[in-house]
């Protein structure tokens, strides 16, 4: 697409999106996208808890969202939309599109006289089975996330990391030992089960998993069976059994219960051999819900995008490669996590 509007230090001036101490806003609609701060209308990209905040006006997601969000926010004034549903907002036409990221994340996209802007929210490219694939959007300014924006973050093949884990898993069984293994409760948990529903064992799951598995099986999500961790389950009775639970409830009571078991964790950033140390975990596992390095660069390609502003992540580094390339990029503070490094520990 051609670059619409002036031009002010190598950007495109800014008249779609503004960047606030409360989050991006839109001044022709009147909202924020992911605000950080209350306000009085906010749309949500996706319902991990550092875009999905609680003590808005008013709420708008997707229809796959909404529910996860109203498990975790409570009682929130809030409607949905579906994908690619068209909402005029004062000024500005806004649609949510596929992301990747979790089941129900989007990227919104949002258009004020023939100018096109989107954020990404979090997002990945390849497939995993379990939520909507990425969907590439066409715009003139696209805000992307660079999680993991350096180029030793190449991830391998589904498959290829489900038989790891499965051989993990069997080996444990066979000496009769547990499989404890750390996931975010939303989106990795789930893809987790999704890529291991074919194991050697049951599968057993802490409370703030099996919540979540609750809200998405009721909205039709595939999940294989599982057995929530009570206080009063005999681990004995769940011999050879995998453990799905957030980093959190490692070295905890909780944990403890589960004597002799061999433990992991399932993370993008177990491609890094320090973090795997740090984490003092049996084994790593690199599974990650964001982009790696190749498909941060095949994501922008293909919004055919020349702005790029970059969020929480190696930013200062992937800006300055996108400028080497030819891209006008910037890089936007914000105060937004990551499921990855460790926001999502107690949801």
């Amino acid at each position: 697409m051609r670059r619409a509007g002036p031009m002010i230090g190598g950007m495109a001036q800014a008249q779609v999106l503004t960047f606030t101490d409360r989050g991006i806003y839109c001044p022709a609609g009147d909202f924020f996208i992911d605000p950080w701060r209350p306000v009085d209308r906010a749309l949500i990209t996706h319902a991990h808890a550092d875009h999905a905040r609680w003590g808005h006006g008013r709420y708008l997601a997707t229809h796959g969202s909404l529910p996860v969000m109203r498990h975790r926010l409570g009682d929130i004034t809030a409607e949905s939309v579906g994908y690619d549903e068209t909402r005029r907002i004062g000024d500005a036409t806004v649609s949510f599109h596929p992301a990747g990221h979790v089941p129900g994340s989007a990227q919104i996209r949002v258009e004020v006289a023939g100018e096109v802007w989107v954020v990404s929210g979090d997002y990945k490219l390849g497939p995993d089975g379990l939520c909507e694939e990425f969907e590439p959007v066409r715009c003139h300014s696209f805000i992307s996330e660079c999680t993991f924006g350096l180029p030793v973050f190449r991830w391998h093949p589904q498959n290829q990391v489900a038989g790891e884990i499965l051989d993990w898993w069997q080996s444990n069984a066979s000496q009769g030992r547990f499989s404890l293994l750390g996931a975010y409760s939303l989106g990795k948990a789930q893809r987790l089960l999704h890529m291991l529903r074919d194991g050697p064992g049951p599968i057993l799951t802490h409370g703030a998993v099996e919540n979540v598995n609750e809200v998405l099986r009721a909205q039709g999500l595939a999940l294989p069976d599982t057995v929530r961790v009570t206080p009063d389950l005999d681990a004995k009775a769940h011999p050879g059994a995998l453990v799905i639970a957030p980093p959190s409830a490692f070295g905890s009571s909780w944990a403890r219960r589960f004597a002799q078991a061999s433990t992991g964790f399932a993370s993008g950033w177990m491609q890094l051999r320090g973090v795997r140390r740090r984490r003092a975990m049996d084994r790593g596992f690199v599974v990650s819900d964001h982009a790696d390095w190749p498909e941060l660069h095949r994501a922008i390609k293909e919004t055919g995008a020349e702005n790029i502003y970059v969020t929480h992540g190696y930013t200062d580094i992937f800006a300055r490669h996108l400028n080497e390339i030819g891209y006008n990029a910037r890089v936007v503070p914000t105060e937004f996590g990551t499921d990855e490094d460790g926001a999502e520990d107690a949801a």
